[in-house]
């Protein structure tokens, strides 16, 4: 008898669910056809949440500028569940009345305010729903590109990607009124979003009378069509959310009014907005065919979200403590901070300094005229096979906050700089590697496998920043602020006693260009293959006991790296000091007479890129001015770069560079040795 009552109970839960659901579906169909009503809610709950914005929207002095009114839908959903809910399931029925809530709501606040002078309602509002933070980052509402189907048509999805192509500014036609010429009755008509925004008049008049009219011809009433801002973009997938073999997948994002130009080609957003299908135009013989597009509603940078986390205080504060805790030994600090970076590759400290320096960056010089001088350093690795290059170039990727990867052996001069397309019937451009890494770092493996004319588009990019294109009648400028990483290997086997331009078959001004060159030869060497081998399977079999002491625990994660280097750049701009500028001045001036073997990295940009250097290791050990100890350590790097050193005799291979016990006197000994060197003692 329980069991029975029991069935009994659970049936009777099934049917008041079902009531509960079915009463729900009624209430959401009711508001559907009840425009009136959901306004009245939407003005309401802007009153109430959003009353300093609409403020702000009626003292801005533009009248016809479009404004963004941004709602949050976490706050939305639990002040209004229902409406909530049909904004999930009827974007486009709710967005509309948003725009129209917006205006009411405006008419009320400044009824408050006793229509005080300045404050002017302000049409052209428009509604941006926020769902960060909300019920709506699931992966269902938040699906990669490449997981969209039909079944997502027409809810409101949140997609992100990169940008890869921006299009141009157009006029779209919104609604406009039309006259029926046979009874002159007026009516209202809307573009229809999945007809590629054309607007289809109805068959017959639409006048409700007694005696139907039966006219067919209608005039556009003048002055009454409503024009907005219209640009497609080009998103695709990130690789980082990519599975194993997959192919990153793109869709088309439409833009309106003060969406439009918020982004532009390299750019991570994130965009909320409604999922819809669209008749491509038809052609003779080919099969008309439905595309998925994205209407944006919301569009946020992630660039820009990355930009403004600042670093909390706390990480601040153990920056200082650490420096504060090596105040005495600060280059003991820099190499226990130097082990961190690419930590599975034993030794190579020259290189991880590189890296850093390359990283980090100097200060860029704006002079009276308006020219520029790159804060940006390039770094090159020439290497033997075997010597840990890439994995280097891989960290750094990591380490840096955008990053670009490209190989040189599939790269075009095209694919490196910009693509014209032809999209639609006109001409577009695509961003290529360097321009989508502006801002960051540029990564190129095999850079000797680049063809020699794609080569020569990389020299106005790495050195005065931008890249001038003249396209299919598009004549532009666009920025390249980028570090260039750069890895190759040597023609063949290394010859010391040849040029640098020779063993790499890379030319003089582009050698020119970068900041180090490094050169890293597997020489035989049984004390350090030993060292080295060990290192490596202590690694494998996850010893405790690290060789070499490159297993110090520090606060130096991955993390703790990338927001140091954040910081030092955003907060750090080093001025030289006297000891500094004649230190730089006479290492440039001592290299220029002896630099027969080195000709083509003796140059002007050499002392340029003394000053980056000096400037970047100032940062690095998180000072406000270049004094005389980074200087030298910007000479001792410079000459670990130069194949034939001028100054320092013992630079041995960089390649075996390690870690000393006491960098502090290693340090005291270098100094003396440059100094005496430049007859600076």
């Amino acid at each position: 008898m329980r069991r029975v009552a029991q069935g009994k109970w659970w049936r009777g839960m099934g049917k008041h669910n079902n009531n509960v659901a079915s009463q729900g579906e009624e209430i959401i169909q009711s508001l559907v056809n009840n425009d009136t009503e959901c306004v009245h809610e939407l003005q309401q709950f802007l009153e109430r949440h959003l009353a300093a914005d609409l403020e702000d929207l009626l003292r801005a002095s533009n009248e016809y500028q479009h404004y963004p009114l941004v709602v949050e839908y976490a706050e939305f959903l639990d002040a209004s569940p229902v409406l909530g809910n049909l904004l999930f399931f009827h974007p486009q029925k709710l967005f509309p009345l948003f725009d129209i809530a917006a205006c009411e709501a405006q008419n009320v606040v400044l009824e408050a305010h006793k229509k005080r002078e300045g404050m002017t309602v302000k049409e052209n509002v428009h509604m941006r729903v926020s769902v960060h933070g909300s019920a709506l980052e699931c992966p269902e509402t938040h699906p990669s590109i490449g997981c969209i189907r039909v079944k997502d048509v027409g809810h409101l999805l949140t997609l992100k990607g990169t940008v890869i192509r921006s299009g141009a500014t157009k006029i779209l036609e919104g609604e406009c009124e039309y006259e029926c010429t046979k009874c002159k009755h007026r009516f209202k008509v809307e573009p229809e979003l999945d007809m590629s925004n054309s607007i289809q008049l109805p068959a017959m008049c639409p006048s409700v009378k007694t005696k139907p009219c039966t006219g067919v011809k209608f005039v556009p009433v003048e002055g009454s069509a409503v024009c907005h801002d219209y640009q497609e973009i080009k998103i695709q997938e990130s690789m980082q959310t990519l599975g194993v073999g997959s192919v990153p997948r793109s869709i088309v994002v439409v833009l309106e009014d003060d969406l439009v130009d918020s982004t532009k080609a390299g750019d991570e957003v994130t965009v909320t907005g409604v999922l819809y299908s669209n008749w491509r135009p038809p052609f003779k013989d080919v099969r008309c065919d439905l595309e998925l597009m994205f209407h944006a509603n919301y569009l946020k940078k992630a660039d820009e979200l990355k930009a403004s986390i600042d670093v909390s205080e706390e990480v601040v504060q153990q920056f200082e403590e650490f420096w504060q805790h090596y105040r005495d030994k600060p280059f003991e600090g820099r190499n226990t901070l130097l082990r961190n970076i690419c930590p599975q590759v034993y030794g190579l400290s020259t290189v991880k300094l590189a890296v850093a320096l390359t990283l980090i960056g100097g200060v860029q010089h704006v002079d009276s005229s308006g020219t520029r001088v790159r804060g940006e350093s390039h770094l090159l690795l020439v290497g033997d096979p075997g010597t840990g290059k890439s994995q280097f170039l891989k960290y750094a990727a990591k380490l840096s906050h955008r990053s670009v990867m490209t190989t040189g052996i599939g790269s075009t001069s095209a694919g490196l700089t910009v693509t014209a397309v032809k999209d639609g019937g006109e001409w577009m451009l695509e961003a290529g590697a360097l321009v989508l890494a502006d801002g960051g770092l540029c990564c190129i493996d095999e850079f000797d496998s680049i063809r020699e004319p794609d080569r020569a588009t990389i020299h106005e990019a790495m050195e005065q920043q931008t890249i001038s294109v003249a396209k299919a009648g598009l004549v532009t400028t666009l920025n390249t602020r980028t570090t260039v990483f750069g890895v190759t290997n040597p023609k063949g086997q290394y010859d010391p006693f040849q040029t640098l331009s020779v063993n790499t078959t890379l030319s003089a001004p582009l050698l020119s260009r970068f900041d180090i060159v490094l050169v890293l030869l597997d020489t035989k060497s049984p004390e350090w293959d030993k060292i080295v081998s060990s290192h490596i399977l202590s690694e494998h079999t996850k010893s405790a006991d690290l060789c070499g002491g490159n297993g110090v625990a520090t606060i130096w994660t991955m993390a703790m790296l990338q927001s140091y280097i954040r910081y030092v750049r955003q907060n750090f701009n080093p001025v030289l000091t006297t000891e500094a500028e004649r230190v730089i001045s006479s290492y440039y001036q001592h290299q220029r007479r002896s630099a027969s073997p080195n000709a083509a990295r003796t140059t002007i940009r050499m002392l340029e890129s003394l000053i980056r250097l000096a400037q970047a290791h100032a940062r690095l050990m998180f000072r406000s001015e270049v004094t005389q100890s980074d200087a030298i350590a910007a000479v001792v790097c410079m000459e670990s770069s130069m194949t034939t050193s001028a100054i320092l005799d013992g630079m041995d291979n960089v390649l075996h560079s390690g870690f000393p016990d006491n960098p502090d006197e290693e340090y005291m000994q270098q100094e003396q040795e440059v100094l005496a060197k430049l007859s600076l003692l």
